[in-house]
């Protein structure tokens, strides 16, 4: 039964690095503005959020470092130059592809 909360975990590490685009922040602040800006229906938990963030950074996409907010720890995330280009393709990449299925759906 659909619940309404949808969870594509190959969309995340595009959705990550697009709120990073803004500036640095926080795992559990990324986390919390893709589910406001979707209105709910995208939800990441800590266990999907947190091994993407680590393979971005192994890719280089992005930098980690340590920064207190609220007088609490948190590991914050920083866009490299090679994540904006990857970005700016899997947006490009994104747009065809939702423009293919559309046209497709359209047709229904």
């Amino acid at each position: 039964m659909y619940d309404g909360i949808m969870n594509f975990k190959g969309s995340l590490p595009t959705l990550i690095l697009h709120n990073l685009r803004q500036g640095p922040n926080h795992g559990y602040q990324i986390a919390q503005e893709i589910k406001e800006k979707s209105k709910g229906v995208l939800d990441f938990k800590e266990g999907t959020l947190y091994p993407a963030l680590h393979g971005l950074e192994a890719k280089g996409l992005i930098t980690s470092y340590t920064s207190t907010v609220n007088g609490r720890t948190r590991f914050c995330y920083k866009l490299t130059d090679k994540g904006k280009k990857v970005l700016a393709k899997q947006v490009e990449e994104w747009d065809q592809f939702t423009g293919a299925i559309s046209l497709i759906l359209k047709e229904a």
